[in-house]
């Protein structure tokens, strides 16, 4: 093997090493965005799905110690019933155990006599059982005092504690096969694309073996430059020096090539920042109704009822989450599948400015919202109404006014959001 052949033999190792790492880089990383909007799903339905069962276990207590305070004595019908009915009373002389709750004077969810006392968590103890198989025996308990006597009420919440153990199972075996199933195609997509650079390259190792006008030196520093490109420096250009004429294609069209793989990749950057968006609503929704709760909640049963129907609601709405972050990427190929119905567009749009003045109350808001039915996805075009109104918050001013408009022009529907806000660039339109 004579000496050409030697030195393009090692450029081309040194070449596919370079591409490898570059593939491994991106993959590694869009696969560690991908499991952290994973883990915050997770993590939200857990919460979701604990405060459920808080608030339906507390409502029950509430009519629990009830028919124990107006009973008062243990021989009588009502504890036999509450017996019957699963709820496990017992009566001792010791102080209740367990955290108490703040009780706010000023009212709140849990400011109730009844409601005053300790609570505890209670995992069986059964010989031979694994620690997750006794969480299905789960109890919350609740002691409080009367006549000086402690009472102790025990519910089993191990049916919720089952289904919270059953839904994090699969959603954590779909997330798993996700991940798995997107690697291989993930490092192909990315091979491909870096595939016109290695052509490229070799291209360029090439020229080094053919007498020219040119030094192999220029040419070695243009496999450098290449080289050292990776996923922390896809915005790296090589230099185009006029001197160097015979170069200049070939180094103008690498430095195209690599304008639109940084393109891509910066387009997946801001695909993981709209997940983060889309995340990050449905919280403050929930949170909002939860603060309501919080200060209306026991005072105002239909308050109470319309919070807890929006948690639900909330809750089974991020069951779908992970198809709705995608439909950015489908609507780019076309394979958007559209869930198509009939709807008043502007009861909808009521209900996200509500959700709006519930999240944000730093703005005022007006209205000019009609009754106009359509025919459309009702879930994107919710979608797309919370993402202008958050962005009208975000970029009016504290006190500035954020104006919602529904109305009907002719055969169409027309939605307005229109904001005192600074405007949107002239550059940052085509990105829009």
């Amino acid at each position: 093997m004579n000496s050409k052949e030697t030195s393009k033999t090692t450029q081309q190792s040194k070449t596919k090493k370079v591409n490898a790492s570059i593939v491994y880089k991106l993959n590694s990383k869009l696969l560690l965005r991908m499991l952290t909007v994973f883990l915050i799903l997770d993590l939200f339905v857990f919460c979701a799905l604990g405060i459920q069962t808080v608030i339906r276990t507390e409502k029950e207590l509430t009519s629990v110690v009830s028919a124990i305070r107006s009973s008062g004595s243990p021989e009588s019908d009502a504890f036999q019933w509450l017996e019957s009915a699963g709820f496990h009373i017992t009566i001792s002389s010791t102080d209740p155990r367990g955290f108490r709750l703040p009780v706010k004077p000023d009212g709140g969810l849990f400011n109730n006599m009844e409601l005053e006392g300790a609570r505890s968590l209670q995992v069986p103890k059964e010989e031979g059982q694994s620690f997750l198989k006794r969480l299905n025996g789960l109890l919350y308990r609740y002691e409080f005092t009367l006549n000086r006597q402690t009472y102790s009420v025990s519910v089993e919440v191990g049916d919720e504690v089952l289904l919270l153990k059953r839904t994090l199972f699969v959603m954590l075996l779909v997330e798993l096969i996700l991940l798995i199933g997107s690697i291989l195609p993930g490092a192909r997509l990315i091979r491909s694309t870096l595939h016109p650079i290695t052509i490229l390259t070799e291209a360029a190792q090439n020229l080094n073996m053919e007498p020219s006008g040119y030094t192999s030196k220029k040419v070695e520093n243009l496999t450098d430059t290449l080289d050292s490109i990776n996923a922390a420096k896809l915005d790296t250009r090589i230099p185009v020096d006029e001197t160097e004429a015979e170069l200049k294609n070939l180094a103008e069209a690498i430095n195209d090539l690599l304008d639109r793989i940084n393109e891509s990749y910066r387009s997946q950057i801001r695909f993981v920042s709209d997940a983060s968006h889309e995340l990050r609503t449905p919280i403050s929704v929930i949170e909002g109704y939860a603060n309501l709760l919080d200060r209306w909640g026991k005072k105002d049963e239909k308050t109470l009822d319309e919070g807890i129907k929006a948690i639900k609601d909330e809750a089974a709405n991020m069951k779908d989450l992970v198809e709705q972050l995608l439909f950015l990427a489908r609507g780019d190929n076309n394979t958007m599948n559209l869930q198509l119905e009939h709807f008043d567009l502007g009861k909808l749009a009521e209900e996200v400015l509500r959700e709006s003045q519930m999240i944000n109350g730093g703005h005022e808001y007006d209205s000019r919202i009609e009754s106009v039915w359509i025919y459309a996805d009702k879930g994107l075009i919710k979608q797309a109404l919370r993402i202008l109104m958050d962005n009208a918050i975000k970029y009016t001013n504290t006190g500035g006014r954020i104006t919602l408009s529904v109305s009907q022009e002719g055969a169409s529907a027309q939605l307005t959001v229109q904001d005192e806000g600074i405007g949107i660039p002239p550059e940052a339109v085509s990105q829009i």
